[in-house]
């Protein structure tokens, strides 16, 4: 149940692709679940977009004694009785809930019953950066504690994962379907849909439901923590005066389906799936390339069959660190130009870095975004870091029309993923 795609570069064309291996179905969204920490559910997470709603609050998922600061975007009103119908929710991890509840929301956002997923060839992707490291914790401090003969099975047995798919194939009961887990880290979410995509496009499947899900762990908040990377209290993004990222948690899945199929059953259609670009470059454990960030970008442009200049935002990963704030601005400029550079955006400012959830969650918010006709704020800003040099949308969302938009996706190791959706419209 588990796959890790680990390559210089993937993905296939646009309708505007003139590669003759570019030729296949057009590919769109249809459906969309969320769960964040500024909402649940598309009406609740679009209200927050537009908002710039805070999701920041002490974190209460593990005890954070001895940190001197503690701020992380955490879900809460999160009810997995409401979702789960075929499986306990003792069986799953948080991480897992999350991604049941959000492919269920999007089924249903989609127009479709389960019955009509489970007559279809489908497929199941999900990315993950932790997978349920949460309940791992929970091992480790008992095995600490008492000893491993203190180790609970049934939290044993929720950790693999690739429980986060195979959760969804059971409680919607699929049985013609291909599942996979892909733990590229920071830019899992934007693979699997790629992934999904691929299958799409090739005619492989029908149906795919691809994000990605994580769920808020001590392991992860303590690594950061150690890396001098968590903000005090707020994340900045390309702010001068910006600390670091603030870790979040959620999920987001993206139900796709062919352009023929969504059209002759009369769908509302969000974006479409334009292409998508992939490079890991493998320079630095930690540390994002600007170059590889760069020629990713490139890819993905050449593979959706557009020009930098019909870019109308880029969603950037835009964590709120130094480094990576100034590389990602950097690398955005050596594609499009110092002064023809598009907004650039991120939403982390306002849910929190959810790791192999956060380009998939971005992925909703740009196909929101193109839907409702608006570029989501960055919030908490003050005064814009001229090495970064960025129009990052300050405080307030901006109403637009939007033909084009860009989703970044950075990870550990130099994994770099970044996705291109466009406007449907139906005279194109």
């Amino acid at each position: 149940m588990n796959a890790s795609i680990n390559t210089d570069a993937r993905g296939h064309g646009g309708p505007e692709d003139p590669r003759p291996e570019a030729a296949g179905r057009r590919v769109v969204i249809t459906g969309l679940g969320v769960v964040t920490s500024i909402g649940i559910g598309v009406e609740a997470f679009t209200a927050g977009l537009r908002a710039g709603r805070s999701g920041v609050k002490p974190i209460t998922a593990f005890d954070t004694t001895g940190f001197a600061h503690a701020n992380g975007c955490e879900v809460t009103d999160f009810e997995p009785e409401r979702w789960l119908d075929r499986q306990h929710p003792e069986e799953l991890g948080r991480a897992s809930q999350f991604a049941v509840a959000a492919a269920r929301m999007a089924v249903a956002d989609a127009g479709l019953h389960e019955e009509d997923v489970r007559a279809r060839r489908s497929l199941v992707s999900v990315g993950t950066t932790d997978g349920e490291s949460r309940d791992l914790d929970q091992l480790v401090a008992a095995g600490l504690e008492n000893g491993p003969e203190e180790y609970e099975p049934a939290v044993a047995r929720r950790i693999p994962a690739g429980r986060l798919s195979a959760g969804i194939v059971r409680e919607l009961e699929l049985e013609d379907v291909e599942a996979v887990t892909i733990p590229t880290a920071c830019a899992a979410g934007n693979y699997a849909v790629g992934y999904g995509y691929d299958a799409l496009r090739s005619g492989d499947v029908d149906i795919a439901l691809c994000g990605g899900a994580d769920a808020a762990c001590r392991k992860t908040f303590t690594g950061f923590y150690r890396l001098g990377t968590i903000a005090p209290e707020v994340c900045r993004p390309f702010d001068k005066d910006r600390e670091g990222i603030l870790t979040g948690e959620g999920a987001g899945i993206l139900l796709m389906e062919s352009l023929d199929s969504a059209l002759a059953r009369g769908a509302r259609i969000y974006a479409e799936v334009l292409g998508y670009g992939l490079a890991c470059d493998a320079l630095h454990p930690v540390a994002p390339d600007r170059d590889s960030i760069a020629r990713t970008i490139r890819i993905a442009h050449r593979n959706a069959g557009i020009t930098p200049d019909q870019v109308d935002f880029v969603s950037a990963h835009g964590t709120g660190t130094k480094a990576n704030d100034i590389t990602e601005a950097g690398a955005i400029r050596q594609v499009f130009g110092e002064d023809a550079m598009p907004r650039t955006v991120s939403i982390k400012s306002m849910i929190g870095h959810s790791m192999g959830a956060a380009s998939a969650v971005s992925a909703a918010a740009c196909a929101l975004a193109i839907t409702e006709g608006f570029i989501p704020p960055t919030v908490n800003h003050r005064e814009t870091d001229p090495e970064c040099g960025v129009d990052c949308v300050p405080n307030q969302a901006v109403e637009t029309e939007l033909s084009v938009v860009q989703n970044n996706a950075l990870a550990f190791g130099g994994n770099n993923a970044v996705l291109i959706l466009g406007a449907y419209r139906s005279a194109a």
